[in-house]
């Protein structure tokens, strides 16, 4: 029941990003919120590539992160369950002739095992809570093993069970807002262009010990802890000074307790033990 159950809501989750993917760059590419996030991410994940490294890259989206990362010189191979986001990223592939660095396959990341390219990667990476749309992550951490060589790493953005930012909207009365993370294992109801489906939220310490057997933890850093989260449209642009100060505050402490613990995401890093 459990398979099923997850089978129709990846289905429900890949109809509503293929029903968003013609209008996803415009919405989201020129937020100032989201340029902060997206470039934080670059910022960590660089700190642990080799040069020209060769990257699995799961939920590629229509393929910002892709673009960015072969345009430095690696070798991306980009998956994602969504038709339509895949084809805006061979779009943008060709437009950017990054064609000899960038290759796709439509993929779920729970059914890694079926991949055409199984590497082995310098790198598995996923960015912004793609793998919060799956009640089964243990079953993804777990197929990362083979998928990486010794000494690569994973790098993963998701969604923790906590975040400042949202629980204080309980003192708006937005309770659903304030309270969605507190779902537990039944997950929260997502809407996302007229589909619905159900999103879960994990704690850094749930990834470490689904890989603790594999992998040794190596860096973590909260994300969007003082920075808003990026639905607060245009809060960058209404309050400039403050943004700056909160940009500044988070950009220090971002490495530390308990910021690091309830931001809207975090990101976090683990490499592949040698044998």
């Amino acid at each position: 029941m459990r398979d099923y159950s997850a089978a129709m809501n990846e289905q429900a989750a890949s109809v509503a990003f293929t029903r968003q993917s013609a209008v996803f760059d415009k919405l989201y590419s020129a937020d100032t919120i989201i340029r902060y996030k997206r470039q934080r991410v670059w910022d960590h994940l660089e700190k642990y590539l080799q040069p020209q490294s060769a990257i699995l890259e799961l939920n590629a989206g229509t393929g910002e992160d892709a673009i960015h990362l072969a345009a430095a010189g690696h070798h991306i191979h980009a998956t994602d369950i969504s038709e339509g986001m895949l084809s805006h990223l061979a779009e943008k592939t060709r437009q950017y002739g990054l064609q000899k660095n960038i290759s796709r396959e439509q993929c779920s990341f729970t059914k890694l095992d079926t991949l055409q390219l199984k590497g082995p990667y310098d790198a598995v990476f996923s960015n912004f809570a793609g793998l919060n749309c799956t009640q089964q992550l243990d079953k993804v951490l777990h197929s990362l093993t083979p998928l990486v060589k010794p000494g690569g790493v994973v790098t993963l953005v998701v969604l923790p069970p906590f975040c400042l930012w949202e629980f204080l909207f309980i003192f708006k009365g937005k309770f659903r807002t304030a309270l969605r993370r507190f779902a537990g294992k039944r997950g929260a109801r997502a809407h996302l262009e007229g589909t619905y489906f159900r999103c879960w939220y994990y704690k850094p310490s749930y990834i470490r010990q689904q890989l603790k057997d594999s992998f040794d933890p190596v860096a973590l850093e909260g994300l969007c802890t003082l920075v808003p989260p990026s639905y607060l449209q245009h809060f960058a642009e209404k309050r400039p000074a403050l943004y700056r100060f909160l940009e500044k505050m988070e950009n220090k402490w971002k490495h530390r307790w308990p910021w690091k613990y309830i931001g809207d995401y975090y990101i976090i890093t683990l490499r592949k033990k040698k044998a």
